[in-house]
């Protein structure tokens, strides 16, 4: 396992990282700290450890709409070339002429 190092609120971290994945732990780096600084910046809040809470809160709720966000999406996007079960009738039957893997 890895280890990079990361900042977060002009504090650093060592944080454990598996191979190929410092970009995506970056990122989540990158929201936390944004997330973080933005309560901290609002003011009336100094503790780091209640601005950590709060972060961790706001960023959980965002990850637990995404999927209710994505499906509504989802269900108003019209379809493009048609619809969606169209494509699916043929995809199977260009498959049927595979000799039925599935």
């Amino acid at each position: 396992m890895k280890q990079i190092e990361v900042s977060i609120m002009g504090q650093s971290y060592l944080l454990s990282c598996p191979e190929g994945g410092e970009a995506a732990l970056q990122r989540a780096v990158a929201q936390v700290d944004e997330e973080m600084c933005a309560i901290r910046d609002a003011g009336k809040i100094r503790a780091r450890e209640r601005i950590a809470v709060l972060a961790a809160l706001n960023l959980a709720y965002q990850l637990a709409q995404a999927p209710r966000a994505a499906a509504a999406a989802f269900a108003s996007a019209p379809a493009a070339d048609g619809d969606f079960g169209d494509l699916l009738q043929r995809l199977d039957r260009a498959l049927a002429a595979d000799g039925n893997l599935l």
